[in-house]
């Protein structure tokens, strides 16, 4: 049961580059990852490392700031697996910063070495980090629509061997482009959460909950939902310049597969930047929702789904637009307010 492929869907796939205008309207509403074969193919990034290794690291080099980049190491024994200790009690892996030339001499000296160390430099903001490999990479995130350029995320660069990315969810909509050798995503609606068991809110090791369930050895005994979340999960074999567009809050688990590996994504949103994370209100509503008796969490409910889950104009279509307050429509201007008012709250 450790071979999640075996027994997961293939992920849906289309040939040729990433669609636009309504063609990307037509992606965004389908609800699901969708894996674009080649729609990368001809970035200089991904043609340097069909050549070689050694020609993608130097590329990579020749586009870095000379910043140290933060470098995350495991020993063998952890097979590229970034999670908690057995105990919980902390990770398994230790953090730092050095050089990024450093580094890649490293993971290229290790190639073809079953027992090499596990390394791996997470996300690395691309404009602060390679702001010279932009035309390396080029995408044209506008011209696929007009969104990705109204409400743009963080673009990253993601390196090192064989490695786990643990089974995660982010806040945001991904673009995921499989630069350097080849990846894994087995990914699961967000349906699923409770059959992935997720860890702990906070320590976390890259900022998200993970799974606590080893996909490569899968306990069933204390995880038997995971199961069903398999039957639920669909996997995308990534090759160079291939493309994976995937939805905010789907769980996936991204296996590096050789001995030197690149990835570039392209987070985006669909809402402004003024709209605050959820993760805030989910923690707030475990201090103040979670232990109170169950008729009145009904109670909230039911006003959750009325103010916040339902159609956003029916709370206020009944009361003139000067009196409608927090309900209006959110601006920036009306965002600042609330974020005040929520602030002066928390702190009586």
């Amino acid at each position: 049961m450790g071979d999640t492929t075996l027994i997961s869907r293939p992920v849906e796939t289309r040939e040729g580059p990433l669609p636009q205008g309504a063609g990307w309207d037509e992606v965004v509403a389908s609800g699901h990852p969708i894996l674009f074969k080649g729609a990368a193919a001809s970035w200089p990034l991904v043609e340097a490392g069909l050549s070689s290794p050694q020609e993608a690291a130097g590329m990579l080099v020749a586009g870095w700031s000379g910043q140290p980049v933060v470098v995350y190491r495991g020993v063998p024994e952890i097979e590229g697996r970034f999670s908690y200790t057995p105990q919980v009690d902390g990770f398994n892996f230790a953090a730092s910063r050095e050089p990024l030339d450093t580094v890649l001499q490293e993971i290229l000296s290790l190639r073809g070495q079953a027992e090499a160390p596990s390394i791996y430099v997470g996300s690395t903001d691309l404009g602060i980090y390679f702001p010279g490999l932009r035309d390396k990479i080029a995408i044209d995130l506008a011209a696929i629509h007009p969104d990705l350029a109204k409400y743009p995320g963080l673009a990253s660069v993601w390196l090192g061997n064989r490695t786990t990315a643990t089974c995660h969810f982010d806040y945001s909509h991904n673009i995921a482009v499989c630069a350097v050798g080849h990846r894994r995503f087995t990914l699961f609606p967000p349906q699923q959460a409770a059959n992935l068991y997720p860890g702990p809110l906070e320590p976390t090791p890259g900022g998200q909950v993970i799974s606590m369930v080893d996909f490569a050895a899968p306990d069933l005994d204390r995880f038997p939902g995971f199961a069903r979340a398999l039957e639920a999960a669909v996997v995308a074999e990534m090759e160079p310049g291939d493309v994976l567009v995937y939805p905010a809050m789907w769980w996936h688990h991204v296996e590096a597969l050789d001995d030197f590996n690149a990835l570039v994504n392209f987070w985006w949103n669909a809402v402004p930047a003024y709209i605050d994370s959820p993760q805030v209100t989910l923690l707030h509503a475990l201090l103040s929702l979670r232990d109170r008796p169950a008729d009145e969490k009904a109670a909230w409910r039911n006003l959750f789904d009325y103010y916040v889950f339902g159609d956003p104009d029916k709370p206020r279509q009944h009361l003139p637009e000067a009196a409608q307050g927090p309900l209006a429509p959110i601006d920036d201007t009306l965002a600042r307010r609330l974020r005040a008012l929520v602030t002066r709250k928390l702190q009586r």
